[in-house]
């Protein structure tokens, strides 16, 4: 039986942007300075030969990264080769039109070097700055993913669903890449609604239980 040709293994960061100091949890730190920071370790990473830089996703007091893909877009116009990507899109609580629009733009301002990853969140907290409950994540993502999906590859696209109702659209710009990485759509979003994190409050450990998950 003839093997697949292997894939080069490629080596990257995630990172946040922080509201504290590291040494304190001091709220007082510069939010231009960290933002401007984050920015810089990008392309830092870049010029020692990483392949890819992610920023996360918080609405919350803790962290300044609330806009991942204008923090990207930033790192674009500062580097010319390394792939940027979302790590994550709370994907649960966004809209989906919205997303597809910040990273198609992003995706033409890089020159095609975005990766778009989603997650559902675990913040209840987040999830109701945005009239939504975290108990509705697994719903939303089953029909946030979908409409994604369908975005990214067809035109006069229709909002017909439970949380998104919109007349049908083709989304402008369109994306260098169009393509979703990483996991088949239906799959990921069975995933991430079985994932036992929906009970746990904003004080505990929501990945305590991740590994048994996994080998489940």
């Amino acid at each position: 039986m003839q093997l697949p040709p292997r894939r080069p293994i490629e080596i990257g960061l995630d990172s946040f942007a922080t509201a504290f100091r590291k040494e304190s949890t001091d709220f007082a730190v510069d939010a231009s300075a960290s933002l401007r920071d984050l920015v810089t370790r990008i392309a830092h990473a870049e010029s020692v030969g990483l392949d890819h830089f992610g920023v996360g996703e918080h609405h919350r007091r803790d962290f300044l990264d609330s806009a991942p893909p204008v923090i990207l877009a930033a790192a674009a116009a500062k580097t010319s080769r390394i792939r940027l990507t979302s790590a994550v899109t709370v994907l649960g609580s966004d809209d989906p039109v919205r997303v597809f629009q910040d990273f198609a733009t992003l995706d033409q301002l890089s020159g095609g070097r975005v990766s778009l990853g989603v997650g559902s969140g675990w913040n209840p907290n987040e999830y109701q700055a945005f009239g939504s409950s975290l108990r509705e994540r697994g719903a939303r993502m089953d029909e946030s993913l979908a409409l994604l999906r369908r975005l990214w590859t067809e035109r006069d696209v229709a909002g017909a669903g439970r949380f998104w109702r919109f007349a049908p659209l083709t989304v402008h710009p369109r994306p260098d890449a169009r393509h979703i990485t990483s996991a088949d759509v239906h799959e990921l979003a069975a995933l991430l609604k079985r994932w036992p994190q929906a009970e746990y409050n904003i004080e505990g450990n929501p990945f305590h239980n991740l590994m048994d998950f996994v080998r489940e």
